[in-house]
């Protein structure tokens, strides 16, 4: 199966995300109590997903659907995919270090937008 085709927006109702998936909104929200799932409420007080939550929904479906996990499984990869992502995004540097270079990288870019002015 192939990934699914998500439109370009920033927010989903259920029904939509039940849509993109092509399961009903119950099994959503099963996933969502199963998988720790917490969407945002609209003032109607209905369920919205951004888009990374959908992109976990896409990814538990695939790996409940396509990769055949029972939920344990599916769960135990998820948490292992996400200990991954924060590897991959550990500069390896001081928390002072990494405040640092993220102010001179400011200054950097308003001397930059200043030069561009002129």
């Amino acid at each position: 199966m192939t990934r699914p085709t998500v439109p370009d927006k920033f927010y989903f109702k259920i029904g939509e995300v039940g849509e993109i998936l092509g399961v009903q909104p119950y099994v959503v929200r099963f996933w969502e109590s199963e998988f720790r799932l917490t969407p945002s409420k609209n003032r109607s007080k209905h369920r919205v997903y951004n888009r990374q939550e959908l992109d976990t929904l896409i990814e538990i479906r695939r790996l409940l659907y396509e990769e055949r996990f029972t939920i344990e499984g599916a769960q135990k990869k998820l948490k292992e995919g996400s200990k991954r992502k924060t590897k991959q995004l550990d500069l390896g540097l001081e928390e002072k270090t990494q405040k640092v270079l993220l102010q001179k990288v400011k200054k950097d870019l308003g001397q930059i937008r200043e030069m561009l002015k002129n």
